[in-house]
This record gives structure tokens, C-alpha cells and sequence, in this order.
């Protein structure tokens, strides 16, 4: 079979494993860069109609289809309708369908699972069905790259190209030095953030985007929880493929709620104003440094106020300002100056867990060969040492 054409016409044939995958992504990265480079320009008119584009556009839909069903962790696992999907023809059917038959589709409810987190706490993600994970997909890849020309200088959580040690390093550079300012930390936790996320607020920030319909159908579809269905007011299913890109809108503005200032002009354009706080963003956590315990204070005070309208706020139980000196951990590192040296390193709590982990693992291991013993214990390690830190690889 030949390969076939990405953006071909509507009856092609198409055969998964024939795709041209490279021209496929190309075509993918560069309408992505169009939307970018029109919302940068602020031209509005013209991000709509190439969004329209992207929604439209067979490479997208079949990049969607590849990373709902080869790419993504949870590809085995199943929605509400127990369906997967893993052979090639399934897969070119879902393509199919993206670009045929979804225009009358209805989401379905998100089915609840829960899995275990830090301190025998379980953590609750909304499974959505694998026709509307693919759909995320695909809409995900349109609205995206408008948001990421408006995102801040320093969110990196769930951002194309940016990581958890890009957040660390900001830290570190602004933290860093005997003669650094900034002494006290504001460390944030948001409560049950994809939980409690306003849906009037968000579609308003999506305005005019050509899926928003199609958002808030998977925003109110509902959940189904051992068996029971209960509609959705409120929040975003955690295990939604869109939900992170739908989380960083919501959140976005939270540095100008913080008071922070950019030059603008000159060398240092960029770079905070003196006396101006920092607030280093990923995702739902965030980490405000601060001169004083006072303007910590008043941090919380205006980034409290303006996340009610979000339906969001503070985890009081674990928010808090500390001094630098005394040390903080964030996203499963250790902040801490010692006698005006700023040592950032794997926090106690995270290299108890992947200890924890590891024990586990060799446990369940005993008996088995060296080769065993490696290809169970390699992604864990590796995981380990990646986005975000330590704490979140194991919980």
C-alpha cells in the first residue's frame, strides 16, 4: 500500500502502518507555529480560521489517534464503553471517524478511579472514553499554541518544551547569591484544583475558539463512580487529555495576581524589577519568592482573591511562607540556603518514596533473573530523575 497523504482527499484508504509519520508531525508543527505566530501578532481573526484548519486537518487527527493509542500511559485503559483500542484498523477508523463522523457525537461520562498518593491518600482522575480522548486530542492541538503565545515567561508545567528542571532552574536563578533579595518563600498548594475549576470562567476565556461547544460538553458530561452517574458542575477530569492545556488557562495571569513586574526595555528585558516578587508556576503548584514576610503576606492575600472567581483555592494545611533559610520543598526538591550558598536537592519525603518503591519492587522480584530485574527496575529509576522530581515519579 502506498503511503498516503496526510491532508489527502476524505476518501483516501488509509493504512496505519503506511503512514508517513515525519510529513505527518511536520505538517502538524507547522499550522501549530501559524496559530502561534497570529495569536503573538494578535491577530485574532486569523488564529480562528487556522485553528478551524487544525481542527480539520487529517495530519492532526492522525497524530491525536497515535498518541491516544500508542503514546499516552494510559492507552490500555478503558472509559465507560470498555473499549481500547491497539489493532491498525481500529486505529484508521478513529481517524475516520475524527474527520467524518464526530460532528454528532455526545461525550460520555468520565469513569472515576482512584489511585494511591503521598500519605496513604488516593487521588481521584475522571477515565474518559477513548472517542473522547481522541477528540482532546485533536482539539488540544488547536487551542494549545494560541495559549502558549500568551502563557507567562516562568509556567512550565505541561507546556511543549518545558520541564520541571526549567521551573528548578528558575528558582535557583533567582535565589541564587549572597547578595540575593528575595529571602521568603510563599509555597502554594491549590485544593483539588481540576476539581473545583469554574466552568462559566474558563468557557470565558476561550471565547470565541471554534471547539469551545464542544469543551463544554466534556466539561459537564458527567462521572460515573462504582456505577453511579453524577453530573459534573464544576472541575475538569483529571485524566482528560485536555484538562492540563484547559488548568494552565485558567491559572494564566496568576504572576501579574502576584504583583510581578518585567523590564521591558534594555539588556535586563525580562528579568523582575527589584522589589518585585517571583512566582515560578508548574501547573497547580507555585512558589512565590519573596523580600519580606510582609509581601509574602500580601502575595497570598491578592492570589486568594483572584482565584474565587476560578473556583479555586488555597490547601491551607499545606500553604505556607517560609524563609529560605529554613528551606522549602518544591516539586520534589529541597530549597535551602546555607550561610548565603543556595543548595537545591532531592527532597527527604521524595527519596523516602522512591526507596519505598524500589523495596517493593525487589520484593515482588525475588526469583527472578538479572534481566528481569533490570527491565522492571530501569523505568523506575529513570522516572526518578525526571518531570517533575522525585515525589511525583512515585506518587
Amino acid at each position: 500500500m502506498d503511503t498516503i497523504m496526510v491532508n489527502g482527499p476524505e476518501g483516501d484508504v488509509l493504512g496505519w502502518d503506511a503512514v508517513d509519520w515525519r510529513r505527518a508531525e511536520d505538517d502538524v508543527r507547522r499550522l501549530r507555529q501559524r496559530i502561534f505566530t497570529a495569536s503573538k501578532a494578535g491577530d485574532l481573526k486569523k488564529v480562528r480560521n487556522l485553528q478551524k484548519l487544525m481542527l480539520r486537518s487529517r495530519a492532526n487527527a492522525l497524530v491525536s489517534v497515535r498518541r491516544v493509542t500508542e503514546v499516552n500511559a494510559g492507552r490500555k485503559t478503558a472509559g465507560v464503553d470498555g473499549r481500547i483500542v491497539l489493532g491498525g484498523w481500529e486505529k484508521a477508523e478513529l481517524v475516520f471517524w475524527l474527520q467524518d463522523g464526530a460532528t454528532s457525537w455526545r461525550p460520555r461520562p468520565v469513569k472515576r478511579i482512584f489511585i494511591p498518593k503521598a500519605g496513604g491518600k488516593r487521588r481521584g482522575l475522571g477515565i474518559p472514553v477513548i472517542a473522547d480522548r481522541a477528540l482532546q486530542a485533536l482539539t488540544a492541538g488547536a487551542l494549545e499554541p494560541e495559549w502558549e503565545a500568551r502563557f507567562e515567561s516562568r509556567s512550565y508545567g505541561f507546556r511543549p518544551g518545558r520541564s520541571c528542571q526549567d521551573a528548578m532552574q528558575a528558582v535557583f536563578v533567582t535565589a541564587r547569591g549572597k547578595t540575593c533579595k528575595r529571602l521568603w518563600a510563599l509555597d502554594t498548594d491549590l485544593a483539588a484544583a481540576f476539581d473545583r475549576i469554574d466552568h462559566s470562567h474558563l468557557l470565558g476565556q476561550l471565547g470565541t475558539f471554534p471547539a469551545r461547544g464542544r469543551i463544554e460538553q466534556w466539561l459537564k458530561a458527567g462521572v460515573i463512580d462504582r456505577g453511579r452517574f453524577a453530573p459534573t458542575e464544576q472541575g475538569s477530569p483529571q485524566g482528560g487529555v485536555i484538562s492540563p492545556v484547559l488548568m494552565n488557562v485558567v491559572l494564566h495571569g496568576m504572576e501579574e495576581a502576584a504583583g510581578v513586574r518585567y523590564i521591558t526595555t534594555g539588556s535586563n528585558a525580562g528579568t523582575a524589577r527589584p522589589g518585585s516578587p517571583v512566582l515560578i508556576r508548574y501547573a497547580d503548584d507555585a512558589l512565590a519568592l519573596c523580600h519580606s514576610r510582609d509581601q509574602a503576606e500580601q502575595v497570598k492575600a491578592r492570589l486568594a482573591a483572584w482565584l474565587e472567581p476560578r473556583g479555586l483555592a488555597f490547601n491551607e494545611a499545606k500553604t505556607a511562607i517560609v524563609c529560605l533559610d529554613d528551606g522549602v520543598d518544591f516539586l520534589g526538591f529541597n530549597v535551602r540556603r546555607y550561610r548565603g550558598k543556595l543548595l537545591i536537592k532531592p527532597s527527604k519525603a521524595a527519596i523516602k518514596r522512591i526507596k519505598a518503591r524500589l523495596t517493593t519492587e525487589m520484593r515482588a522480584l525475588r526469583g527472578h533473573n538479572a534481566r528481569e530485574v533490570i527491565i522492571r527496575l530501569n523505568p523506575i529509576i529513570r522516572g526518578s530523575l525526571g518531570v517533575p522530581g522525585l515525589s511525583r515519579a512515585v506518587a
